[in-house]
């Protein structure tokens, strides 16, 4: 879905993951430090977003999830899993409940799947899941905006910021009205700082919460059944994850970033050694630098010299071995 912010001056379509809004409108360290420094607000209206209403959507999806929602309050934000049976990620879901409907976003184009999955899960439960993906765009506000969300918008709100639920139909005005635009490579920057992170880059087929430190934030280890739970409960109790979530500080005088899914090795086996994991998110930070977010084994040493490609990087521990 295209955004109608790409018509803003200076607007550079995003790729990938990120199609469909602006990756930035013409300075990208200009808006990253206007983020950082709570203004302006960021076009997130490719996401999916999917509500659940009906009297027993939070302890159905209780059931579900792995964050615990059976007694979630209006207003507060959470966010949780949904694993495979053998605990593998495959969605994360940014939620809120208004009192009559929990509302999530989750990564674009992804609202089908998980649409489908919930559906086949509703039994004889009181719940109607809905695509509202055609009628409302995510629009985040930083941490420290004092932007004012117009009436009767449903809100996120969290350390990070406030993710507005905004009817699409007034994405437009409220642009005029809350401007800077800033371009999704500026979030995404901000984003792999606080080591946050995403489905779809951070996670492969076989990623388990552990490796990310998802554990606590999206994943309540006092809960009750959901699918997955036995691969998670084991991890936690009797083992390790088999990889580890690691920051990255790049050699700031390669020009290029590597791509997602570059190899990582150690710097004294060269670009021939064996690879001992990848790059998951690369970003140019406004003070950091090149950096970047990597899955590597978990028993890398923590203090071992890394190359992505043939660029020199410094680790920094995310998820402990």
């Amino acid at each position: 879905m295209k955004s109608p912010l790409l018509s803003l001056p200076g607007a550079v379509p995003g790729e990938g993951a990120d199609e469909g809004v602006a990756a930035h409108y013409g300075d990208l360290f200009r808006e990253q430090r206007a983020l950082a420094d709570g203004t302006g607000f960021v076009d997130l209206s490719h996401r999916g977003v999917v509500t659940v209403s009906g009297a027993d959507r939070l302890s159905w999806l209780h059931l579900l999830i792995t964050q615990h929602v059976s007694e979630l309050p209006p207003g507060q934000a959470t966010e949780a899993l949904i694993l495979s049976a053998h605990g593998h990620i495959e969605h994360a879901l940014y939620l809120v409940d208004d009192g009559e409907t929990t509302w999530a976003h989750v990564e674009p184009d992804s609202q089908g799947d998980l649409i489908a999955y919930l559906e086949s899960m509703k039994f004889f439960y009181r719940v109607d899941i809905a695509d509202r993906t055609d009628d409302y765009a995510v629009v985040h506000l930083p941490a420290g905006s004092i932007t004012e969300a117009p009436e009767d918008t449903v809100v996120r709100e969290t350390p990070h910021g406030r993710d507005l639920f905004l009817p699409r139909a007034r994405l437009t005005d409220f642009a005029e009205a809350s401007g800077p635009a800033i371009g999704v490579l500026a979030y995404e920057a901000l984003r792999v700082e606080a080591h946050r992170p995403r489905v779809g880059l951070e996670t492969d087929h076989r990623t388990i919460p552990h490796e990310l430190g998802w554990i606590g934030s999206a994943v309540h280890l006092q809960k009750g059944c959901y699918r997955g739970q036995e691969t998670v409960a084991r991890v936690q109790n009797l083992g390790k994850p088999p990889r580890r979530l690691v920051f990255l500080h790049l050699d700031g005088s390669e020009v290029t970033l590597p791509s997602h899914g570059a190899p990582i090795r150690l710097a004294s086996e060269g670009e021939e050694g064996r690879q001992l994991g990848f790059i998951t998110s690369s970003a140019r930070h406004h003070e950091l630098g090149p950096i970047a977010l990597a899955l590597v084994k978990r028993n890398v040493p923590v203090d071992a010299e890394l190359i992505a490609d043939s660029t020199a990087a410094a680790q920094e521990t995310v998820v402990e071995p």
